[in-house]
Order: C-alpha cells, then sequence, then structure tokens
C-alpha cells in the first residue's frame, strides 16, 4: 500500500515541483492549499493539481493567519521590534495547520518546497546553500520536523524549474515570492495604515544631542543607514535604537559604530530538536542572508537562551530570529528578546 504525504501547495514552482517528485517516488500525494488572506488566489494550486491527477484540498485558515501573524506582526512593530513573520508563521501557522491536515486525511507523511533536508528527526542544510531554508524553519516542534519529507533536498533552483517545465507545470516560470506575503502594497505604506505613528526628535547617543526629526518610528531598523530621511548631516548615520515611550530615534553619526556591535543575546521562545545537544562548536546567525559565526549557548528557564558571540557582531535586533548550528545541522532557534554588550543590556535598545 503506497505512502500518503499531504503536500503543502502554495502555487509556486518549489511546491509544486516538490509534489512532482514524490509522486515519482511512489507517494500518493494530497494537495493541501491554505487560504491566509482574502485575495488569495488558488488558481495556479488547483491547476497543478489537476495536472498531476492528485487529490487536492483548499482550506480556509484566514482567522488564525490574521491572530497569530498579521496582528503579531503589527503589534511588534508597536513595542519597536523588528519581527520575522515568516519563521512565527512556518511553526503557528503553516507547518502546524499542514500537520493537522496530515493527520485528518490519514496521511504518513507531510512535505514542503522549502531547501532543506531531514534526517531521523534531525534539520540540515540544503545542499545548495544559496537557497537553504533551515534559518526559517528553525523554530518547528520535534513532532513537526519528524514528520516532514523535503523532497528538494539536493536540487538547485534552475533544476527545479527543468522539472517544472518537463512535466509542463503552468508555474515553471513563476517568480519566487520575496516579500511579506500579506503585504501587497508599498512596506511602509502598509505600517503607517496599521500603526499610528508621529514625527519626534533623532539623538545623537554619543553626544545625547538632538540632531534631526524622524517621520515616524516605525519607518526605521536598528542598523539601517539609508533612506533615513530625517533631515540634517545623514552622512554615515546608523540608527541605533528607538525610545517607544517618549518617540525618540537614537542615532550614532560618523565612522565608529560601536554602538551596534553586541556580544550577547537572549532568545525567547526557543526552540531545540533534540535534548542530547552537543554544545561546542557551535554556530549562529541573526538574518536569513547572515554569515553564521562562532557562538557559545547556555541553556535557561523558561524555553529561553543566552547566546554569546565574544567576537561582537553588529545590528542584532529585538524581534528577529537566531538560528543556531552545529555544522550543517539546525539544532534550533528562538526569538532575539534582549541584546547586550559584555553582559549589560544595551540602554538605547
Amino acid at each position: 500500500m503506497k505512502k500518503r504525504v499531504a503536500v503543502g501547495m502554495s502555487g509556486g514552482v518549489d511546491s509544486s515541483v516538490a509534489a512532482v517528485l514524490l509522486q515519482k517516488e511512489g507517494y500518493e500525494v494530497v494537495g493541501i492549499t491554505f487560504s491566509f488572506t482574502e485575495d488569495f488566489d488558488s488558481n495556479d494550486a488547483i491547476l497543478v493539481c489537476e495536472k498531476l491527477g492528485i487529490e487536492h484540498h483548499v482550506v480556509d485558515y484566514q482567522k488564525e493567519f490574521k491572530e497569530k501573524v498579521i496582528d503579531k506582526f503589527i503589534d511588534d512593530y508597536k513595542r519597536g521590534i523588528t519581527p520575522n513573520p515568516c519563521v512565527m508563521c512556518n511553526r503557528y501557522v503553516k507547518l502546524n495547520f499542514l500537520y493537522e491536515q496530515m493527520i485528518k486525511h490519514n496521511c504518513d507523511y507531510m512535505a514542503t518546497g522549502h531547501y532543506a533536508k531531514q534526517v531521523d528527526g534531525k534539520l540540515y542544510k540544503s545542499a545548495d546553500e544559496n537557497k537553504d531554508q533551515t534559518y526559517f524553519l528553525c523554530e518547528m516542534t520535534k513532532e513537526q520536523l519528524s514528520s516532514i519529507l523535503f523532497p528538494l533536498e539536493g536540487i538547485d533552483k534552475v533544476k527545479v524549474r527543468e522539472i517544472a517545465e518537463e512535466n509542463n507545470l503552468i508555474n515553471a516560470s513563476k517568480k519566487d515570492s520575496t516579500d511579506v506575503c500579506f503585504i501587497n502594497n508599498n512596506f511602509k505604506d502598509y505600517i503607517s495604515s496599521n500603526i499610528n505613528d508621529c514625527k519626534g526628535d533623532v539623538i545623537d547617543v554619543s553626544t545625547n544631542k538632538k540632531v534631526g526629526e524622524h517621520n515616524g518610528l516605525f519607518h526605521y531598523t536598528i542598523g539601517q543607514r539609508r533612506g533615513l530621511n530625517i533631515g540634517g548631516n545623514t552622512d554615515r548615520m546608523f540608527v541605533v535604537g528607538k525610545n517607544i515611550e517618549k518617540n525618540i530615534l537614537y542615532v550614532v553619526i560618523g565612522s565608529d559604530t560601536d554602538y551596534l556591535t553586541s556580544t550577547s543575546c537572549l532568545l525567547e521562545d526557543a526552540n531545540l530538536f533534540s535534548n542530547d545537544i552537543n554544545l561546542t562548536n557551535l554556530t549562529a546567525k541573526f538574518r536569513y542572508r547572515q554569515k553564521e559565526i562562532p557562538v557559545n549557548i547556555e541553556l535557561m528557564d523558561d524555553n529561553k537562551i543566552l547566546v554569546k558571540y565574544p567576537e561582537g557582531i553588529k545590528s542584532v535586533t529585538p524581534g528577529q530570529v537566531c538560528a543556531i548550528y552545529n555544522g550543517n545541522c539546525c539544532i534550533g532557534g528562538g526569538v532575539i528578546k534582549e541584546v547586550m554588550k559584555d553582559g549589560k543590556m544595551l540602554w538605547y535598545l
């Protein structure tokens, strides 16, 4: 009897090719498409599933998506932190609901078009590290990880499109989605329409003097240098912090970016895939495209992890996600809550 696998079908080329590959491996594929927003178009997913002759279900999770992703995204910005909605969406929405659908439709596994590798309940980087997406999967649960298949492991994007063309899939040339999926218009316009921002003072932390006026704190991120639009001398000006209550944007002017450098951070909602972890030779990255750096970690109560990186790194930002690795194996991660330098919390954050 064929093993059944529930495949998250977004309508994109990656998930479609994942379904093709699983079908060719002998699995009975069940396509699952989630409707998360009112303007979501499921047509491509429907056409691909019809082409492949597989069972397909479109499931409405708009209410849950708004509560768990959109509302939290806006609330995080209101609190002055810069969230990463894609990581949280994978754990609490996409993979959580795909796991539910896997059980509902009596499937043995679930699968996605992510570029990653799962072996014996462990998460490994994709062979194509340029497309590796383990960073976005570091917060998935142990149950989700042990049940998931990643058919695109070992295949690069060029090959994925070739497979799509060979199978005459309608989305073979469809562009990758790179933006936050629920924001269709300008990002800053979206933030402004959901948050009542107002102008306020810009303070140089090195002199504690006002150097300009900002257009609303929610338009700025830690480490930002370009497009500040705050007037005055913006040459080599960096954003280093915010004070939401006082509506102050903190910057530093000049080549001295020491204010952006931290040596440790505290993760909350931390997630580790195993209790038996070798805590030596670890690395971490704090943004998707960032290079990994050596770290030491200290496990704490309440699902918190203290991540130490004595050599220092710039622009580690509250609200973003830290993914932790042991070689090519991602052992977990968490949301950055506090950022410190030499054991002291950076006051301007």
